[in-house]
């Protein structure tokens, strides 16, 4: 099996945001798990960028959240995406789809191998 890979500057985001859309309110262990069972554990989450990268989201109006109770009895606070959100995470998904096309006509290109 590969080693975990980190995952790209400025993909966490929509990934966080994406992952609250689909799967309501998160608190963040959760979330990082979450994001890593849907890459089919090929990522890995550091919790030290995923906690402020929810400040940021946060503060910007992207996220919001409350306290509440873990699975597990334990105090956790939970995030859920708002409009603002769901509005960035549109616009952030059209120019990952842009980006990916762009990178493909490069992959595409015939010619010598490395």
């Amino acid at each position: 099996m590969s080693p975990k890979t980190e995952v790209w500057q400025g993909t966490l985001a929509l990934m966080v945001l994406k992952t609250l859309s689909a799967m309501g309110p998160q608190h963040g262990y959760g979330l990082a798990r979450r994001i890593e069972q849907t890459s089919e554990d090929a990522l890995s989450i550091n919790e030290g960028t995923l906690y402020p990268l929810l400040l940021k989201l946060e503060q910007e109006g992207a996220i919001e959240s409350e306290w509440g109770v873990s699975d597990n009895n334990r105090r956790a606070r939970f995030y859920r995406i708002t409009r603002a959100g769901l509005k960035q995470l549109n616009a952030e998904m059209s120019q990952w789809a842009q980006v990916n096309e762009i990178v493909d006509r490069f992959i595409a290109l015939k010619g010598e191998k490395a």
